[in-house]
């Protein structure tokens, strides 16, 4: 009998090693890595906005409704104006539009009218910024105080986009 407690004992501590679970000598657990940390990410930068009713890209800005016209610097910035301005009377409008500046002549007389325009600034055939009343309407031509067309003059080149809205 002794030896069949003995080979019960033997057979009791092997099933005791298969069955029990074994440790590690870690202290702690593996865990699996952390996902990575978000990125941050810088917002979109706003579009740009003009500070006219034009475009940005507009040199000079003309709003018949407001009787108002701003020059930029072609990228945003008001670098002149708001000044008084005012467009074509009724059967004469100003046109509407983008235009590019197709000339300029500081002492333009016009035989059609039969009048001087000083500081012309030609952005389409027969209409100019130039130099008149600003409180009455041209013949769609866009008048400006004397300052103003000087500035104008001084300011737009041959080939810089010009704006009219209405």
């Amino acid at each position: 009998m002794r030896a069949t407690v003995r080979t019960f004992a033997t057979l009791l501590a092997s099933a005791a090693l298969v069955l029990l679970p074994t440790t590690t000598a870690s202290a702690s657990p593996v865990l699996p890595p952390a996902p990575p940390a978000p990125v941050p990410v810088a917002p979109a930068a706003p579009a740009p906005v003009s500070p006219t009713p034009c475009a940005i890209t507009a040199k000079a800005c003309m709003d018949l409704s407001s009787r108002q016209a701003w020059l930029t610097d072609g990228a945003g910035h008001i670098t002149y104006g708001p000044v008084a301005a005012r467009g074509g009377k009724k059967g004469a409008a100003t046109p509407v539009g983008t235009f590019h500046v197709l000339y300029r002549d500081k002492d333009h007389y016009s035989r059609e009218f039969d009048a001087p325009m000083p500081y012309s600034v030609f952005f389409y055939p027969g209409d100019a910024f130039h130099e008149d009343n600003p409180n009455v309407a041209s013949n769609g031509c866009i008048h400006l105080r004397a300052a103003s067309a000087e500035k104008f003059y001084d300011t737009l080149r041959t080939g810089d986009e010009v704006q009219v809205v209405s």
